[in-house]
């Protein structure tokens, strides 16, 4: 079989190539939001305020475990695209059934670490006191189905790597859909509160899950797979070389952000709230920079594979256009209202109040973002995730994490000068990554 000449990018339009297939990631990026936000509010509508602060505060620990498994699963996508463009398909079952060993294997230890320890982590995040037992308990349901979430994050990663970013958009629809079927049956009809958010999280992903694989196996793919395939090999080795630095990074980065949401907690129960608020609107800012980076890992992998430096290059360029026009948009629209953004979630106008003062912090984000993912995605692409992984630790550790610490302990802290850390850090992953860009440029062969 060969490939549908729209998901390969080693030739024809480069914008309009790059537009059909990021469109589909943004608006499964925008649903993935959407159904992550829905227990947010669902909660905060028939629940309570301690409700808002579980959830917000599970949510990112659930989080962090989520973006790290992403990143691993990128380094699946980065070298299945890569043999893609070197018309190697034969090595591509042995790479997915390597994936789905290490996978599960993964998926199961994370979760009972996750169960053991759900009360320490939600101590170590100062969950407020009103709030610690629910947190727990959202960790603990969570923990028992975060296998669906591991696999969903890995079948949506093979297919992009595949060129195909249609069908993870189809298996986040049907992740929304159950979701918002769950919260509403769970949480509004049953009053479970923040167990019944979980629940409905974990039962989505599943469904997804499940129905994902029926697809996929009723699709020609163009390689072949058996299970005979799945178990642990030398692809293993290969895409953890290039998903490890990828995976640390974001745990490190993560980890300042689970440090802010401590330092936040420390400010009391409003401030919680309103952070929680506030994180998910920013999950929303972030969408349009996150598409542009998986459209560009793929996008340049092939092309790399293909060895077409110069077309790889231009894709980068668009990318950052095209995230900097809408980027200037979005940033001015969160800055003038995030408060009537905040009321969707919530009536409670104490949290309103602080999600809008730690959102007007947050806006520039949408724009620096949009150039700092770009550049990622490109190296990325390359297997520079080393690089990638490095100046997030400097950005993290250097910029973002000190910022934050040192205006949440001002008198009279505000969260306006908390987020502001955010987008201070991301400039200087930006300038960090131009240097890296133009020593890398220097080695490049454009033959193309």
């Amino acid at each position: 079989m060969t490939m549908d000449d729209r998901e390969d990018f080693t030739s024809g339009p480069i914008l309009s190539k790059m537009a059909f297939f990021m469109t589909p990631i943004l608006f499964a990026l925008i649903l993935q939001a959407m159904y992550g936000a829905v227990d947010l509010l669902i909660v905060g509508r028939f629940g309570t305020t301690a409700g808002i602060s579980a959830v917000a505060t599970g949510s990112s620990i659930l989080a962090m475990i989520t973006f790290i498994v992403a990143q691993l699963a990128a380094g699946v996508s980065v070298l299945l695209g890569r043999y893609i463009g070197e018309r190697r398909r034969d090595r591509i079952g042995r790479l997915i059934g390597g994936a789905v060993a290490f996978f599960l294997l993964l998926s199961i230890l994370l979760s009972l670490l996750l169960f053991a320890f759900a009360r320490p982590f939600s101590i170590i995040m100062q969950a407020p006191a009103e709030a610690v037992d629910l947190t727990v308990s959202y960790i603990r349901i969570c923990a028992c189905g975060l296998v669906f979430v591991i696999f969903y994050n890995l079948i949506s990663s093979l297919f992009r790597g595949l060129g195909n970013s249609r069908l993870p958009l189809l298996f986040v629809a049907i992740a929304c859909i159950v979701n918002i079927a769950g919260d509403l049956l769970f949480v509004a009809l049953f009053r479970m509160d923040v167990g019944g958010a979980a629940l409905a999280t974990i039962l989505a992903q599943a469904v997804s899950v499940i129905l994902s694989i029926l697809i996929a196996g009723r699709r020609k793919l163009g390689f072949s797979f058996s299970l005979q395939d799945i178990g642990f090999n030398s692809e293993v080795g290969l895409f953890l070389h290039i998903g490890l630095p990828l995976a640390f990074q974001e745990f490190l980065t993560n980890l300042t952000f689970l440090a802010l949401c401590a330092f936040v907690n420390r400010l009391g129960l409003d401030a919680s709230s309103g952070y929680g608020v506030s994180q998910k609107l920013q999950s929303f800012v972030m969408l349009l920079p996150s598409a542009i980076m998986q459209t560009m890992a793929s996008f340049v992998a092939q092309n790399v594979g293909a060895e077409k430096e110069r077309r790889a290059l231009k894709g980068m360029v668009y990318g950052m256009a095209m995230g900097v026009a809408a980027g200037v948009l979005i940033s001015l629209a969160v800055f003038f209202k995030a408060d009537l953004m905040a009321s969707l979630f919530t009536r409670d106008d104490a949290t309103i109040r602080r999600a809008f003062e730690c959102m007007r912090g947050f806006a520039p984000e949408a724009i620096v973002t949009s150039i700092l993912f770009s550049y990622m995605g490109y190296f990325n692409g390359h297997s520079k995730s080393l690089f990638v992984m490095v100046q997030g630790m400097i950005q993290s550790f250097a910029i973002r994490l000190p910022m934050a610490y040192i205006m949440s302990a001002l008198p009279n802290a505000s969260l306006t000068g908390i987020a502001l850390a955010g987008p201070a850090a991301t400039v200087v992953g930006i300038l960090l990554c131009t240097l890296y860009f133009l020593r890398l440029k220097r080695k490049l062969v454009f033959t193309d």
